[in-house]
Protein backbone atom coordinates (compact mmCIF):
# COMPACT_ATOMS: atom_id res chain seq x y z
CA UNK A 1 0.00 0.00 0.00
CA UNK A 2 1.22 3.48 -0.89
CA UNK A 3 0.84 5.82 2.09
CA UNK A 4 0.40 9.61 1.81
CA UNK A 5 3.13 9.81 4.45
CA UNK A 6 4.61 7.39 6.94
CA UNK A 7 4.59 7.54 10.73
CA UNK A 8 6.45 5.32 13.15
CA UNK A 9 4.06 2.98 14.97
CA UNK A 10 6.64 0.34 15.83
CA UNK A 11 5.62 -1.56 18.99
CA UNK A 12 2.24 0.23 19.06
CA UNK A 13 -0.84 -1.97 19.46
CA UNK A 14 -3.79 -0.81 17.38
CA UNK A 15 -7.28 -2.24 17.86
CA UNK A 16 -9.72 -1.68 15.01
CA UNK A 17 -13.36 -2.68 15.43
CA UNK A 18 -14.96 -3.48 12.09
CA UNK A 19 -11.41 -3.92 10.87
CA UNK A 20 -12.32 -6.40 8.12
CA UNK A 21 -14.80 -4.08 6.38
CA UNK A 22 -14.15 -2.01 3.26
CA UNK A 23 -12.90 1.07 5.14
CA UNK A 24 -11.52 -0.87 8.12
CA UNK A 25 -9.40 -3.05 5.85
CA UNK A 26 -7.79 0.02 4.35
CA UNK A 27 -6.95 1.38 7.82
CA UNK A 28 -5.58 -2.00 8.82
CA UNK A 29 -3.22 -2.06 5.84
CA UNK A 30 -2.04 1.50 6.45
CA UNK A 31 -1.34 1.09 10.15
CA UNK A 32 0.38 -2.25 9.66
CA UNK A 33 2.53 -0.59 6.99
CA UNK A 34 3.57 1.94 9.65
CA UNK A 35 4.82 -0.89 11.85
CA UNK A 36 1.87 -1.30 14.21
CA UNK A 37 0.65 -4.56 15.63
CA UNK A 38 -2.95 -4.52 14.40
CA UNK A 39 -5.75 -6.43 16.10
CA UNK A 40 -8.62 -6.74 13.65
CA UNK A 41 -11.87 -7.08 15.58
CA UNK A 42 -14.89 -8.20 13.61
CA UNK A 43 -18.20 -9.94 14.24
CA UNK A 44 -17.04 -12.59 11.76
CA UNK A 45 -13.92 -14.40 12.96
CA UNK A 46 -13.47 -15.81 9.46
CA UNK A 47 -13.35 -12.34 7.91
CA UNK A 48 -11.05 -11.01 10.62
CA UNK A 49 -8.60 -13.91 10.26
CA UNK A 50 -8.69 -13.68 6.48
CA UNK A 51 -7.72 -10.01 6.59
CA UNK A 52 -5.04 -10.70 9.20
CA UNK A 53 -3.57 -13.42 6.99
CA UNK A 54 -3.28 -10.91 4.12
CA UNK A 55 -1.38 -8.50 6.36
CA UNK A 56 0.94 -11.20 7.68
CA UNK A 57 1.60 -12.41 4.12
CA UNK A 58 2.93 -8.93 3.40
CA UNK A 59 5.40 -9.22 6.24
CA UNK A 60 3.44 -7.13 8.75
CA UNK A 61 1.83 -7.94 12.10
CA UNK A 62 -1.89 -8.56 12.57
CA UNK A 63 -4.30 -10.91 14.27
CA UNK A 64 -7.98 -11.52 13.62
CA UNK A 65 -10.21 -11.53 16.70
CA UNK A 66 -13.91 -12.25 16.97
CA UNK A 67 -15.82 -9.52 18.79
CA UNK A 68 -19.37 -8.31 19.12
CA UNK A 69 -19.16 -4.59 19.92
CA UNK A 70 -22.58 -4.77 21.60
CA UNK A 71 -21.59 -7.51 24.03
CA UNK A 72 -19.34 -6.75 27.00
CA UNK A 73 -18.40 -10.38 27.54
CA UNK A 74 -17.36 -10.73 23.90
CA UNK A 75 -15.27 -7.56 24.09
CA UNK A 76 -13.61 -8.71 27.30
CA UNK A 77 -12.69 -12.00 25.67
CA UNK A 78 -11.32 -10.16 22.63
CA UNK A 79 -9.32 -7.89 24.93
CA UNK A 80 -7.77 -10.91 26.61
CA UNK A 81 -6.70 -12.28 23.22
CA UNK A 82 -5.17 -8.95 22.19
CA UNK A 83 -3.35 -8.55 25.50
CA UNK A 84 -2.00 -12.08 25.37
CA UNK A 85 -0.70 -11.86 21.81
CA UNK A 86 0.24 -8.19 21.44
CA UNK A 87 0.08 -6.45 24.82
CA UNK A 88 -1.91 -3.40 25.98
CA UNK A 89 -3.83 -1.30 23.48
CA UNK A 90 -2.25 2.02 22.46
CA UNK A 91 -4.72 3.14 19.79
CA UNK A 92 -8.39 2.27 19.42
CA UNK A 93 -10.27 2.90 16.18
CA UNK A 94 -14.00 2.49 16.65
CA UNK A 95 -14.80 1.51 13.08
CA UNK A 96 -17.83 -0.71 13.63
CA UNK A 97 -21.14 0.87 12.63
CA UNK A 98 -23.83 0.89 10.01
CA UNK A 99 -27.48 1.39 9.13
CA UNK A 100 -30.58 -0.80 9.00
CA UNK A 101 -33.39 -0.75 6.40
CA UNK A 102 -35.96 -0.72 9.21
CA UNK A 103 -34.68 2.69 10.27
CA UNK A 104 -34.97 4.10 6.74
CA UNK A 105 -37.92 5.76 4.96
CA UNK A 106 -38.79 4.98 1.36
CA UNK A 107 -39.21 8.60 0.31
CA UNK A 108 -37.34 11.78 1.08
CA UNK A 109 -40.54 13.71 1.84
CA UNK A 110 -43.89 12.84 3.36
CA UNK A 111 -47.01 13.45 1.28
CA UNK A 112 -50.60 13.13 2.43
CA UNK A 113 -51.34 10.39 -0.10
CA UNK A 114 -48.59 8.29 1.43
CA UNK A 115 -50.79 7.74 4.48
CA UNK A 116 -53.64 6.17 2.53
CA UNK A 117 -54.30 2.47 2.93
CA UNK A 118 -52.88 0.17 0.30
CA UNK A 119 -49.31 1.47 0.48
CA UNK A 120 -47.89 -1.58 2.26
CA UNK A 121 -44.56 -1.36 0.44
CA UNK A 122 -44.06 2.26 1.46
CA UNK A 123 -42.17 3.01 4.67
CA UNK A 124 -43.03 6.46 5.99
CA UNK A 125 -41.76 8.11 9.14
CA UNK A 126 -44.76 6.64 10.94
CA UNK A 127 -43.78 3.12 9.84
CA UNK A 128 -40.21 3.21 11.12
CA UNK A 129 -39.60 0.12 13.22
CA UNK A 130 -38.52 0.93 16.77
CA UNK A 131 -36.30 -2.14 16.95
CA UNK A 132 -34.63 -1.18 13.68
CA UNK A 133 -33.99 2.34 14.94
CA UNK A 134 -32.75 0.99 18.28
CA UNK A 135 -30.36 -1.36 16.47
CA UNK A 136 -28.83 1.52 14.51
CA UNK A 137 -28.32 3.63 17.64
CA UNK A 138 -26.93 0.67 19.55
CA UNK A 139 -24.54 -0.40 16.78
CA UNK A 140 -23.12 3.07 16.26
CA UNK A 141 -23.23 4.64 19.72
CA UNK A 142 -23.00 1.70 22.10
CA UNK A 143 -20.74 0.01 19.55
CA UNK A 144 -18.34 2.90 20.17
CA UNK A 145 -18.90 3.34 23.90
CA UNK A 146 -18.49 -0.31 24.94
CA UNK A 147 -15.17 -0.98 23.12
CA UNK A 148 -13.87 2.29 24.56
CA UNK A 149 -14.80 1.16 28.06
CA UNK A 150 -12.98 -2.10 27.48
CA UNK A 151 -9.76 -0.90 25.83
CA UNK A 152 -9.21 2.68 27.09
CA UNK A 153 -8.09 1.50 30.52
CA UNK A 154 -4.95 0.16 28.83
CA UNK A 155 -4.07 3.69 27.74
CA UNK A 156 -4.26 5.59 31.01
CA UNK A 157 -0.97 7.25 31.88
CA UNK A 158 0.83 5.95 28.79
CA UNK A 159 2.26 8.36 26.20
CA UNK A 160 0.99 8.43 22.63
CA UNK A 161 -2.36 6.77 23.22
CA UNK A 162 -5.48 7.91 21.44
CA UNK A 163 -8.95 6.96 20.26
CA UNK A 164 -10.38 7.62 16.82
CA UNK A 165 -14.14 7.47 16.34
CA UNK A 166 -15.95 7.36 13.03
CA UNK A 167 -18.60 10.00 12.59
CA UNK A 168 -20.20 10.98 9.27
CA UNK A 169 -21.32 13.96 7.25
CA UNK A 170 -24.81 12.93 8.40
CA UNK A 171 -23.81 14.24 11.80
CA UNK A 172 -23.43 17.78 10.45
CA UNK A 173 -26.53 17.81 8.24
CA UNK A 174 -28.97 14.89 8.39
CA UNK A 175 -29.52 13.12 5.10
CA UNK A 176 -32.99 12.32 3.85
CA UNK A 177 -34.39 8.80 4.37
CA UNK A 178 -31.96 7.77 7.15
CA UNK A 179 -33.03 9.49 10.38
CA UNK A 180 -31.71 6.75 12.66
CA UNK A 181 -28.23 6.66 11.11
CA UNK A 182 -27.98 10.45 10.96
CA UNK A 183 -28.98 10.76 14.61
CA UNK A 184 -26.63 8.00 15.69
CA UNK A 185 -23.65 9.59 13.95
CA UNK A 186 -24.50 12.97 15.47
CA UNK A 187 -24.27 11.20 18.81
CA UNK A 188 -20.79 9.95 17.87
CA UNK A 189 -19.57 13.49 17.17
CA UNK A 190 -20.97 14.70 20.48
CA UNK A 191 -19.54 11.70 22.33
CA UNK A 192 -16.12 12.32 20.78
CA UNK A 193 -16.08 15.81 22.27
CA UNK A 194 -17.33 14.53 25.62
CA UNK A 195 -14.69 11.80 25.78
CA UNK A 196 -11.92 14.21 24.78
CA UNK A 197 -12.75 16.37 27.78
CA UNK A 198 -13.32 13.46 30.13
CA UNK A 199 -10.02 11.73 29.29
CA UNK A 200 -7.94 14.91 29.05
CA UNK A 201 -6.38 14.48 32.50
CA UNK A 202 -5.23 10.90 31.90
CA UNK A 203 -3.39 11.55 28.64
CA UNK A 204 -5.82 10.03 26.13
CA UNK A 205 -6.70 12.12 23.09
CA UNK A 206 -10.02 11.45 21.38
CA UNK A 207 -10.85 12.64 17.87
CA UNK A 208 -12.99 11.54 14.95
CA UNK A 209 -13.11 11.57 11.19
CA UNK A 210 -16.36 12.22 9.32
CA UNK A 211 -16.32 10.53 5.93
CA UNK A 212 -18.50 11.96 3.19
CA UNK A 213 -19.68 9.52 0.55
CA UNK A 214 -17.69 6.35 0.05
CA UNK A 215 -19.11 3.25 -1.63
CA UNK A 216 -19.13 0.33 0.83
CA UNK A 217 -20.95 -2.98 1.06
CA UNK A 218 -23.50 -1.43 3.41
CA UNK A 219 -24.56 1.44 1.15
CA UNK A 220 -23.87 -0.01 -2.30
CA UNK A 221 -27.54 -0.91 -2.87
CA UNK A 222 -28.54 2.73 -2.25
CA UNK A 223 -25.85 4.12 -4.55
CA UNK A 224 -25.70 1.64 -7.43
CA UNK A 225 -28.28 -0.12 -9.56
CA UNK A 226 -28.02 -3.82 -10.33
CA UNK A 227 -26.22 -3.03 -13.60
CA UNK A 228 -23.61 -0.95 -11.78
CA UNK A 229 -24.96 2.43 -12.87
CA UNK A 230 -25.54 5.14 -10.31
CA UNK A 231 -28.95 5.53 -8.70
CA UNK A 232 -30.89 8.78 -8.59
CA UNK A 233 -29.65 9.25 -5.02
CA UNK A 234 -26.05 8.91 -6.19
CA UNK A 235 -26.55 11.61 -8.80
CA UNK A 236 -27.94 13.92 -6.11
CA UNK A 237 -24.90 13.25 -3.94
CA UNK A 238 -22.44 13.85 -6.77
CA UNK A 239 -24.21 17.04 -7.81
CA UNK A 240 -23.81 18.28 -4.23
CA UNK A 241 -20.16 17.28 -3.99
CA UNK A 242 -18.00 19.96 -5.61
CA UNK A 243 -15.31 17.41 -6.48
CA UNK A 244 -17.98 15.45 -8.38
CA UNK A 245 -17.10 11.94 -7.27
CA UNK A 246 -17.25 9.46 -4.42
CA UNK A 247 -14.28 9.15 -2.09
CA UNK A 248 -11.81 6.29 -2.15
CA UNK A 249 -11.06 4.40 1.06
CA UNK A 250 -7.38 5.38 0.85
CA UNK A 251 -8.34 9.06 1.02
CA UNK A 252 -9.22 8.68 4.71
CA UNK A 253 -5.77 7.48 5.65
CA UNK A 254 -3.99 10.83 5.73
CA UNK A 255 -6.35 12.28 8.33
CA UNK A 256 -6.22 9.06 10.32
CA UNK A 257 -2.42 9.04 10.45
CA UNK A 258 -2.34 12.73 11.36
CA UNK A 259 -4.69 12.24 14.31
CA UNK A 260 -2.84 9.16 15.53
CA UNK A 261 0.65 10.65 15.25
CA UNK A 262 1.56 12.23 18.58
CA UNK A 263 4.34 14.28 16.99
CA UNK A 264 1.91 15.93 14.57
CA UNK A 265 -1.26 16.27 16.65
CA UNK A 266 -0.34 16.17 20.33
CA UNK A 267 -2.51 19.24 21.02
CA UNK A 268 -5.39 18.17 18.77
CA UNK A 269 -8.22 16.87 20.90
CA UNK A 270 -11.99 16.64 20.51
CA UNK A 271 -12.23 17.48 16.80
CA UNK A 272 -14.21 15.88 13.99
CA UNK A 273 -12.53 16.16 10.58
CA UNK A 274 -14.84 16.17 7.53
CA UNK A 275 -13.43 14.24 4.56
CA UNK A 276 -16.11 14.88 1.98
CA UNK A 277 -14.88 16.42 -1.25
CA UNK A 278 -16.43 19.75 -0.32
CA UNK A 279 -19.93 18.40 0.35
CA UNK A 280 -20.32 20.26 3.64
CA UNK A 281 -19.09 23.52 2.13
CA UNK A 282 -21.55 23.53 -0.78
CA UNK A 283 -24.88 25.31 -0.36
CA UNK A 284 -26.42 23.82 -3.49
CA UNK A 285 -26.36 27.15 -5.32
Amino acid sequence: MKLPFNIDLKDKVVVITGGAGVLGSSWTDALAECGAKVAILDLSLENAEKKAAEVVANGKMAIGVEANVLNKASLKKAHEVVSDKFGPCDILINGAGGNNPKGTTTKEYLYEEDLKEGNEDLITFFDLDENGVRFVFDLNFLGTLLPTQEFAKDMIGRKGCSIINISSMNAFTPLTKIPAYSGAKAAISNFTQWLAVHFSKVGIRVNAIAPGFFVTKQNEALLKNADGSYTERSHKILNSTPMGRFGEAEELIGALLFLINEDASSFVNGIVIPIDGGFSAYSGV
